[in-house]
């Protein structure tokens, strides 16, 4: 009896451990299921929570764990947006495939984009990209072909290819469960990857990282090709669930990086976590608040400087330095 004792208490701080992780597996098989169980609305909803969630994820990689504070990632969100709708209208390419083919040349975009950018460093460097998110956009409503500035709209014919509307409904709701639960996997086993153990060092300091032989630059320009890429690839979702794109809309810093931003400092920074609660209070906030006007704008400052005030690590380094709490482990312990 004694023994049995012994095994059960041995085991319990196990459980306690893996409890976290094992009610996310859960909470993401009960959204797997959606389409079964949620309305159209709410299905829609869930769309831009994995969609904004793949966003958020991005940054905070970018920012978070390679200390690249960028203002400028509506420019990936325009580009995959325009260059999906470039691919479907024109070369005839479908819907999916498109998305894909839209987040690679994105990536090879940014190279170039990545020896503009790293010339620069700090205040500079963010400043910088929103400079070259604004040549895209007014290079964007130079294009006639795309409907210049007034923008172009996904043609019927494209979307009936996608099938009855029910079917279509299904598609795009795996797509963006996809878009979303897969940039939680990338930054999780990333993080869990020598790569990750580069960019915490960096992240800690970059000097002695250097001094043990680190090409830091090479692995920040890498991640910013990435995040670049896969930040197109939920922008090419965003425009498609809207049928229709232009230059403002792609471009925008309100709706593409201020908000993003939101949900990772209010959230978390530098957590994979973080913009996972992050993303449920800022759309929790947009539920309660968006018809309040300026009100609404006004609510989101007021929870970022709360949430600040009371803890700078953000809503879930508050939750985990009170109880604990590890939901995707990426530390390494010797047991």
């Amino acid at each position: 009896m004694a023994t049995r004792d012994l095994d059960i208490v041995t085991s319990a701080p196990l459980v306690i451990r893996f409890l976290p992780t094992a009610c996310l597996a859960v909470a993401v098989l009960v959204l797997a299921a959606a389409p079964w169980w949620a309305g159209r609305a709410d299905l829609r909803l869930l769309m831009e929570v994995f969609a904004y969630l793949a966003l958020a994820q991005m940054w905070n990689l970018l920012a978070g764990y390679t200390g690249l504070v960028s203002v400028g990632q509506q420019a990936f969100v325009g580009l995959g947006g325009y260059l999906f709708f470039a691919l479907t209208v024109f070369a005839g390419i479908p819907v999916l495939p498109a998305m894909g083919l839209a987040a690679l040349l994105t990536g090879l975009i940014a190279v170039p984009t990545a020896g503009i950018a790293f010339r620069l460093n700090g205040a500079y460097f963010a400043i910088g990209t929103w400079v070259i998110a604004e040549v895209f956009r007014l290079l964007a409503a130079q294009i006639a072909a795309l409907g210049g500035g007034s923008g172009i709209s996904l043609p019927a014919q494209v979307v009936r290819a996608m099938g009855r509307r029910q079917v279509m409904e299904m598609t795009m709701y795996y797509t963006s469960f996809a878009i979303g639960i897969s940039s939680v996997l990338f930054v999780w086993l990333l993080l869990r990857s020598r790569w990750g153990l580069a960019l915490a060092a960096i992240r800690d300091s970059e000097l002695a990282v250097e001094t043990l032989g680190v090409n830091t630059q090479r692995v920040k320009v890498l991640i910013y090709i990435v995040t670049a890429a896969f930040t197109a690839l939920a922008g090419s979702f965003f425009f498609l669930q809207k049928l229709r794109i232009t230059p403002d809309a792609a471009f925008s810093l309100n709706d593409w990086t201020a908000f993003v931003i939101f949900i990772v400092v209010i959230g978390g920074i530098g957590t994979i976590e973080g913009p996972i609660l992050g993303v449920i209070v800022f759309f929790a906030l947009r539920e309660i608040a968006s018809d309040w006007g300026a009100w609404y704008l006004m609510l989101m400052g007021a929870s970022a400087i709360a949430v600040m005030l009371i803890d700078k690590r953000g809503l879930y380094g508050w939750l985990k330095d009170r109880l604990g709490l590890v939901i995707l482990p990426t530390s390494r312990h010797l047991d």
